[in-house]
């Protein structure tokens, strides 16, 4: 019996850096998926912090989401732990948010994932009856494109000493990347606007916290998509404007009050920051007449001003004022780069795009909604900000989940994405084979000994659209260097550029080594071998085969960018 028969409800889980999020759907019926809007601490919001407060040994969680981050506390308490997503991926270490001794990024993970876990199943097994949730319940998590091998097993693990799921290796955990989940959820918008027709274009600007990434996908038939573009992104989310904010403060009180806030009151700055977000942020259209009164008199920011600042103060009776130019000037630089971003993504394609869809919290911002309005409609007919676009992701990994109950695929192919067809890749790949130097080409100190040399086999370019699980055609003839060699090694890499020719230029990175078997000696030399790859929906395989006796051998690769 196939695992998918016992499903019962499909879980999305958005575990996100700043915000994380679920959803709900029955596979049975009209299969509405719901977005959870109940947090502790909170109602009406579609995700809650991804923050956790530790007791002061940093053994137990007191308190996670919304009320981790806002609570007053003792000076002597711990700060929050935030931001710990980021030792996933391939962020450099100096970009890390430094952790507590005693706290790991993996206890951390799996603490947050127990905590929001115990919500999902409190809010799948109220609502329907008789579900038990290891068995009935297909869990999807969605992780971002440059995620690795190695990563997803980090969070299967994590996901596992959380409690979600009973067995490491279950099936009923499954990953897919956040690009593609908005995709997904987007693609089901283009009957709204009358747009569910093959051959149809249309770019998903995903404006998030941190980042705002684009892809661009195409329609084709079976209702697939075609990813005819790079992905591209940059850190140019709403985040940025909150630093703004915070910078403008430190010129309107002084670097020293600031620091001190964040030091000894930590829910108190990040209640102020919360404030400015609601009642300045969030509101700003671009209009002029803007006007926000911040009230510091009752927080702790007075005991911190310098003598001079609080008689300037004290004269305003402690409310600064950010007027329409002080708030243009947050949002301006960082809204300029979104809009480069799109101009990059429409001139790499060239073809007509019909649809843009604005997804992610930061998407909802009137200003920016606004200027991409007016710097792109005479080029993007329709310009859409779907409803709940701050969920898109999360409602984007339900209907991959429904897709992969309700596939005919077997479960062996169960990493196979069913409406994900074609990407473009961002890496060029090739392996590493032992040449011949020519003097009038090599430099001479990579001459290795009888005029041998290491370069890199060109298999393919970066920028090229290759087809999801199609199998590429091998390269032939590879054989072995000695004749009495019993074994093959094939080492693959990847690189940024469009051409290569060394395996060691700057920049190149091994993706993996697949060895095979090389038995019959005596046949010396000529024992040929054919190799080749192809690219997953989460995942690199690679196979070579053995041309004398037919044997075949397969592996599948970590890659660094699993978007491909």
């Amino acid at each position: 019996m196939s695992w998918r028969n016992d499903i019962r409800v499909v879980v999305g889980l958005d575990f996100g850096t700043t915000y994380s999020g679920f959803t709900y759907c029955h596979v049975e019926g009209n299969e509405v998926i719901c977005t959870n809007d109940e947090w502790p601490g909170g109602l009406g919001t579609l995700k809650t912090n991804t923050v956790l407060q530790y007791d002061a040994n940093f053994k137990d969680v007191i308190e996670w989401g919304i009320p981790a981050l806002l609570k007053r506390r003792n000076r002597n308490d711990a700060r929050p732990i935030e931001l710990f997503k980021l030792y996933l991926g391939n962020l450099p270490e100096k970009s890390r948010p430094k952790l507590p001794s005693k706290i790991g990024y993996k206890k951390a993970i799996t603490d947050y994932l127990r905590e929001i876990g115990k919500l999902i199943k409190k809010t799948v097994v109220g609502k329907w009856s008789g579900i038990n949730f290891a068995e009935n319940v297909l869990l999807v998590l969605t992780v971002p494109a440059e995620y690795s091998q190695k990563d997803k097993g980090i969070m299967r693990k994590c996901a596992y000493k959380a409690n979600l799921i009973e067995s490491e290796s279950s099936k009923k955990l499954q990953f897919t990347t956040e690009p593609e989940a908005a995709a997904l959820y987007c693609m089901n918008k283009l009957r709204e606007h009358d747009l569910l027709t093959i051959g149809t274009i249309f770019m998903i600007v995903d404006c998030g916290g941190g980042t705002v990434d684009l892809t661009t996908r195409m329609l084709i038939e079976d209702n697939k998509l075609s990813e005819i573009t790079e992905r591209i992104g940059n850190f140019c989310g709403s985040t940025f404007i909150d630093n703004e904010f915070i910078e403008f403060l430190r010129e309107k009180l002084g670097t020293r009050a600031i620091d001190k806030l964040i030091e000894n009151h930590y829910g108190q700055y990040q209640i102020i920051i919360q404030e400015f977000c609601q009642s300045a942020k969030n509101l700003f259209t671009g209009d002029k007449g803007f006007l926000y009164e911040l009230d510091i008199e009752d927080s702790p920011l007075p005991g911190y001003v310098s003598k001079e600042t609080r008689e300037i103060m004290k004269k305003n009776e402690w409310i600064i004022y950010i007027k329409y130019d002080d708030i243009k000037k947050m949002f301006d630089p960082i809204i300029e780069r979104i809009i480069r971003l799109i101009n990059i993504q429409l001139s790499n394609h060239r073809k007509i795009c019909s649809a843009m869809f604005l997804v992610g919290g930061f998407s909802q911002s009137r200003y920016l909604q606004k200027e991409i309005r007016r710097n792109f409609q005479h080029i993007v007919k329709t310009i859409s900000v779907p409803s709940q676009p701050e969920a898109a992701i999360v409602r984007g990994a339900s209907i991959y989940g429904l897709s992969l109950k309700n596939s005919h695929k077997t479960d062996e192919m169960n990493d196979y994405a069913p409406v994900v067809h074609t990407r473009v890749l961002k890496y060029t790949y090739g392996i590493k084979v032992l040449g011949k130097w020519i003097e009038d080409e090599h430099p001479p100190h990579r001459k290795i000994y009888d005029d041998r040399i290491y370069l890199f086999d060109l298999f393919v370019k970066r920028g090229t659209q290759v087809e999801v699980g199609k199998k590429s055609p091998p390269k032939r003839g590879y054989t072995p260097l000695n004749p009495s060699q019993t074994g093959l090694k094939f080492e693959l890499f990847k690189t940024l550029k469009y051409d290569a020719k060394y395996h060691d230029e700057p920049g190149m990175e091994l993706v993996g080594t697949l060895r095979i078997d090389l038995p019959d000696v005596h046949f010396a030399r000529d024992r040929p071998v054919e190799f080749g790859f192809y690219f997953g929906d989460m995942e690199i395989t690679a196979f070579a085969r053995n041309e004398r006796n037919g044997l075949n051998f397969q592996t599948k690769f970590d890659l660094e960018d699993s978007n491909e």
